[in-house]
């Protein structure tokens, strides 16, 4: 097997199984085919100027699964995120989850380590700063992300 592509916009592998990025670009494709990856989920809308194009035709000619959740930056709801868990559960192989940034990710699978899979919370939260703190963020929309994954008992 490959190398993790660590040239992919913010790549991270979570675990064995689980890979994250940033944006995807067409040359990406091949290079997640050659680690294995056989699902992909975007959470990136397809509006967005730096989304790939053709993004689920790409993957299904390398032979990989595609679920798009397209996720607004500025509203994140419970929806996307119940999708995200449903199409996690569903992949059948390596999968890769990509944004632009690999922030809407990050605070999904922050979300997913410490309430479906128990993972302690530093644990999970020193995953989510690899990319970013909401909390902390200058971004406009991160109050909104700060929210999203706070703890059901804040």
């Amino acid at each position: 097997m490959a190398a993790d592509p660590e040239d992919i916009v913010n790549w991270q592998r979570l675990d064995p199984q689980t890979t994250t990025s940033g944006l995807l670009r067409a040359s990406d494709v091949p290079l997640l085919s050659a680690i294995g990856v056989c699902h992909v989920i975007n959470l990136a809308p397809d509006d967005n100027p730096l989304a790939l194009p053709d993004e689920a035709g790409l993957l299904a000619q390398a032979g990989m699964n595609y679920t798009y959740i397209p996720v607004p930056f500025d509203a994140p709801t419970e929806d996307h995120y119940a999708a995200f868990v449903q199409a996690l559960d569903q992949a059948d192989g390596p999968v890769h989850v990509h944004c632009i940034a690999n922030w809407r990710v990050s605070a999904f699978f922050y979300r997913y380590h410490r309430d479906v899979l128990g993972m302690a919370d530093d644990d999970a939260r020193a995953l989510l700063e690899r990319q970013w703190t909401p909390e902390t963020s200058d971004n406009p929309s991160a109050p909104q992300w700060a929210r999203f994954i706070a703890s059901p008992e804040d």
